[in-house]
């Protein structure tokens, strides 16, 4: 157990708060635990920076887990940002610098041919799942594209925590059933492997075949040991994204969360942000700042809403275009414009339309008139006064969505892109940005396109539907549901989704309304039958952190 003694001075003077109110009343279980999640509320907000927050939280976890989901769940709109991005960014970076006991499991390069044994072990040891068959989720990683902060290696590890509270404190997910994976094959990131802290493999990350056959024999020993236990990738480098989800994503119920969840969340925003500017789906024409593969995930599932909403899907294709690093992918590209240097990595080519080659993002923009601009770029200011003010003059309400984390790398902020387009944006980010409040006294307020919104939800009704896989139309379905949500009055407010206060409740809708529709296309093992039931099976299933329910003891988790 890591010692509270290495945190900074308030964080300490914090935790010590919590711990005199959980023992002043320890004979009466309920006044003590609201005792104590008050005194752990008031010091969460007595640290100072945000690294420290997030040490404390994590410290409170181990000493208090009823406080610490109590505060979760009750103030998840205040929290969230230091249990997840952006704070979860430095802590990866910081990982095996920090004053914290790892919460996941290991499964290393040098457990090939016995993860079996070592992930049933450590799992144990880490109080998830309780036996065979009880585990409902995992998130697992590889640590090879944190964020937009790349090669992170075995500090990938916090990525996969953070992710697996949110289905918890999102989804209603009961925290013993859920696991974080770090897969640690290694690192080419220099700096770590110098780095005396390091507690990772200290070698060059593992490649090719070998790479392959240990993601292949940590996935067939999930499907042994727990058969409807979600797998949930996240944050593998392009090279092992797409050709990883492909491969299993039939096989056994899994989804990549940068990839489709992503895409869930993005095309949630323009369908939400649609109902702000009076346009329709079919008429967009959206241009991508970055095609790695969130970028590529949103377009595919953008057009595959505009083919079902009455585009062929080649004119759906159309309608959403990208640039990369050399510039517009176009078909020239394809011809071998700009010699080997520009050529098209696999899950471009897709989006090789037959128009023009831009070199720049203004380019694009005059020669393309967009009506959103989505920035998966991780190039912060990518979004210039330039191109703004352009895509201000092409459009009554321009979409501008820079969705690049943490926020350092956001494309633009919400200030700039109000002040570029008179207020007329419609904004939504991936990480969070303060509402603006104008010279007329109007207060707009930016959407946060977090995935938060979404993952958790579809994957909770992917593990209560008992689903055969988690299908591109699941993915459609949350996201059609979740841009019904918001009134129009907050729509008109910049408010695109609900705030997340009211996640929880959000996500009991969602939950009910994918799993009915997943049930409908015959994708369920589970039979329930129809809406009602599903939503009164998740409003049973919905996990609370009740004083007589929430793992007191049960502190490893």
């Amino acid at each position: 157990r890591a010692s509270p003694r290495a945190l900074p001075p308030d964080a300490r003077l914090a935790l010590g708060v919590v711990a005199a109110r959980k023992s002043e009343t320890i004979g009466d279980r309920s006044p003590r635990v609201m005792s104590a999640a008050i005194a752990a509320i008031k010091g969460f907000r007595a640290v100072s920076k945000a690294i420290d927050k997030y040490t404390f939280l994590r410290h409170l976890r181990e000493s208090d887990a009823t406080s610490f989901y109590r505060v979760l769940v009750n103030h998840a709109m205040e929290l969230l940002p230091y249990v997840y991005t952006p704070t979860v960014g430095e802590a990866c970076q910081t990982y095996h610098r920090l004053p914290i006991r790892t919460n996941g499991v290991y499964i290393t390069a040098d457990d090939a041919g016995k993860v079996g044994d070592a992930l049933r072990t450590r799992a144990r040891d880490v109080g998830a799942g309780d036996g065979d068959g009880k585990l409902k989720v995992a998130v697992v990683t590889d640590g090879e594209r944190i964020l937009g902060l790349g090669d992170l290696g075995a500090g990938g590890m916090g990525i996969a925590e953070g992710k697996i509270l949110l289905y918890t404190v999102c989804a209603g997910v009961e925290p013993a059933a859920c696991l974080p994976v770090c897969l640690d094959v290694g690192t080419d990131n220099q700096a770590l492997l110098d780095d005396p802290k390091y507690r990772g493999l200290r070698r060059k990350r593992l490649r090719g075949a070998a790479y392959d056959d240990l993601v292949e024999e940590f996935m067939a020993e999930m499907r042994s040991w727990q058969p409807r236990c979600l797998v949930q990738f996240e944050d593998f480098g392009n090279a092992n994204a797409f050709r990883v989800l492909e491969k299993y994503r039939r096989v056994q119920p899994c989804f990549n969360d940068d990839i489709q969840g992503t895409a869930c969340v993005a095309l949630a925003a323009l369908l939400s942000g649609l109902r702000a500017t009076g346009g329709q789906l079919t008429d967009q024409t959206v241009l991508f700042y970055g095609a790695g593969e969130a970028g590529v995930g949103i377009g595919e599932l953008i057009a595959m809403a505009m083919e079902k909403a009455g585009l062929s899907k080649r004119d759906a294709m159309r309608r959403c275009l990208f640039m990369d690093s050399k510039g517009l992918v176009c078909k020239a590209r394809l011809e071998g414009y700009g010699g080997e240097k520009f050529a098209l990595q696999p899950h471009k080519i897709p989006f090789a339309h037959d128009v023009a080659y831009q070199p720049n993002l203004l380019a694009a923009v005059d020669a393309l008139r967009p009506t959103a601009l989505i920035g998966v770029s991780t190039i912060a200011g990518a979004f210039d006064e330039a191109v703004v003010k352009r895509m201000a003059a092409l459009n009554p309400r321009p979409v501008i969505m820079p969705l690049s984390n943490p926020t350092p790398l956001a494309e633009c902020t919400f200030e700039q892109a109000v002040s570029w387009t008179n207020g007329e944006v419609v904004f939504a980010s991936g990480s969070p940005f303060p509402p603006l409040r104008r010279a007329g006294g109007e207060t707009l307020y930016p959407a946060q396109a977090n995935n938060a919104y979404v993952f958790p939800a579809l994957g909770h009704a992917a593990v209560l539907s008992n689903a055969r896989e988690v299908s591109d139309d699941a993915f459609l379905d949350c996201a059609y549901e979740l841009a019904s949500v918001s009134t129009a009055e907050c729509v008109a407010t910049g408010k695109l989704f609900p705030d997340f206060d009211s996640i929880r409740d959000v996500s009991k809708k969602l939950v009910a309304s994918v799993a009915a529709k997943m049930e409908a296309r015959g994708e369920t093992r589970e039979r329930v039958g129809g809406i009602e039931a599903w939503v009164a099976k998740v409003e049973r299933e919905f996990w609370c952190p009740e004083a007589d329910d929430a793992p007191v003891a049960r502190s490893r988790l």
